[in-house]
Parts: C-alpha cells; structure tokens; sequence
C-alpha cells in the first residue's frame, strides 16, 4: 500500500537596504503535490479474504496490493473479504463498509451462493443491491466485477444461469468484468488447497493476474503489465 508523498512549500525573504535605497528580493513560493492517493476496496467473500493460506496478505488482494507498491502508483488496497459470505450477506454489511472514500470498488461475491444452491435471480437482486448502494454513495468510483462459476454437478440448467448472472450485472452497470476470477486455478489440484475450491499461495497469484489484467486499466498511469 503506498502513501502519497507531499511536498512542502519553501519561501524566501528578499533582504532591505538601507542608506536611502530599498529593494526587496521576493521568491515565489512553490509547492509539489503528489497524485492524491486513492483507495481500492475487494468486497467478498473467503476467497477475497484468503481462507486457509497461512497469511491472509497472500491472498489475491495482497498480491496486488504488492504489485501497486512495487509500480509506485498511489493506491491503498482495502480487503473486505469475510469467509463464508454470501451476496445476501454482503448487502447487509455494505452501509458499513461505504463509511470509508471508495475510488474503486472490486465485487467478488455470489460463489457461497452458487455452491448453496440459491436461486440465479435472488444472488442478482443482492449483487444489484450492493452495486446501487456503492453508485449511491459513490457515482465516481469505478467498479469492477469478478465473475465466477459453480462446478457442473449443479446441473447445466443451474450452471448457465448462474454463469449468466455476472456478464449480465456488467454490462447492466457499466461495469468492468474479469469473466471468471478462477481462471486457469479451478479444476488444478496443485493450484488448490484441500478443500479443492480456495486457491493456494500460488493459485493466488494466478488469480491476482487475472484480476490485474482489468484493474490496470482503471488505474490512473499503470507502469507495467502484471
């Protein structure tokens, strides 16, 4: 997370003289302001929190938060992820979590949806919900949506319209899409934990790079390609 870097004004005073003759020798003051560091919040779920790795910072939001420091852009990463949450959750804590200035707003919830098996039209009224309350608050933030899917013993019926949902919320708000946030870590039992649904240290960074191949173009001068 990097901090933004004032400068500070310097002055000068211009001397008198005396016997008869006075000049005064003024220097203009000058000031140097870095760009205003923003702020970046993830808004989800054990994923976004890092369930299971042995620090919550190798999670994907931790990789980019790296990632910015090591570009030297200022923006400070926010993880708001709390395991187990579903969208219904994270619209009953939304109010709370919009007390702090939000510049981008990165959604990943609606994955605890899918695996318990709650209807594609209740988890796009909540996502709906969230989105509307942080456009609310804050019209200027960008906002992005990282998509997800849920394994095919839901069934296809179930399946498609679930994948459906997350496109759709897109280009409804106008919203950047990453169109699967576990691209290339789903389905690789070497990238996962356990569980086979939470990424390891690795599998995270895999997401984080999917992750950053949207959330660059959001930042202001991104210096590098991830």
């Amino acid at each position: 997370m990097l901090a933004a870097t004032l400068g500070l004004a310097s002055c000068g005073d211009g001397d008198r003289a005396n016997r008869g003759k006075s000049s005064t020798k003024d220097t203009t003051a000058q000031a140097t302001t870095s760009s205003p560091e923003q702020t970046i919040l993830f808004f989800g779920d054990s994923l976004t929190a890092g369930y299971g790795l042995d620090d919550p910072a190798d999670a994907f939001p931790g990789v980019i938060a790296k990632k910015i420091d090591s570009l030297k852009l200022p923006y400070k990463v926010i993880n708001a992820g709390v395991s187990g949450e579903t969208s219904a959750g994270g619209n009953g804590r939304i109010d709370w979590t919009l007390k702090q200035k939000i510049d981008i707003f990165i959604l990943e919830l609606g994955a605890n949806d899918g695996l318990r098996g709650i209807s594609p039209t209740e988890t796009t009224k909540n996502l709906q919900s969230i989105i509307d309350k942080v456009k609310a608050k804050y019209p200027a933030a960008k906002l992005v949506l990282l998509g997800m899917q849920v394994p095919p013993n839901m069934g296809a019926d179930y399946v498609n319209k679930f994948k459906a949902v997350f496109p759709a919320l897109a280009t409804k708000n106008k919203m950047a899409l990453v169109p699967f946030l576990l691209q290339g870590v789903g389905g690789h039992p070497d990238l996962n934990q356990g569980d086979g649904i939470h990424p390891t240290e690795k599998g995270a960074k895999i997401v984080a790079g999917n992750v950053w191949e949207i959330l660059k173009g959001k930042l202001e001068n991104p210096k590098a390609v991830y």
